[in-house]
């Protein structure tokens, strides 16, 4: 179970690393003309740019807690964090009816929350 969930947890750290660097390198217009990045509009440019930063610390904190043996209970409260921010996507998502990117986003929650259970419960580090 430890390997299943480090597999599923440096997968979903590339995942946000690379969805939160391109919040917050790629200006805003050009996310917005990308498929399904038409949500951007919705929101001002300084709230992208905090989620993408957001996502990047929490890519971090699914990883580097844990490898670096320091604070390893870090690793699920990061993935609690990105839960709430998946369970906001999937929420925008559906309000804009964007159904296959819903599902998507829900496909990554159900991933992070399973790292947060198998991190909190019997897989701990401890």
């Amino acid at each position: 179970m430890n390997i299943a969930l480090w597999i599923i947890a440096c997968l979903l750290a590339a995942v946000f690393l690379i969805a939160g660097a391109n919040k917050l390198f790629i200006p805003q217009q050009k996310l917005a003309r990308a498929p399904g990045g038409g949500w951007v509009l919705d929101f001002s440019g300084s709230f992208v740019k905090t989620l993408g930063a957001v996502e990047i610390v929490g890519a971090a904190g699914l990883i580097l807690p844990a490898a670096l043996d320091i604070g390893p209970i870090l690793v699920p409260l990061a993935a609690l964090g990105l839960a709430v921010i998946m369970t906001g996507a999937a929420t925008v998502e559906f309000r804009r009816q964007e159904f296959k990117h819903m599902v998507l986003n829900l496909t990554y929650l159900a991933l992070i929350i399973f790292v947060a259970w198998g991190r909190f419960g019997f897989a701990s580090f401890s």
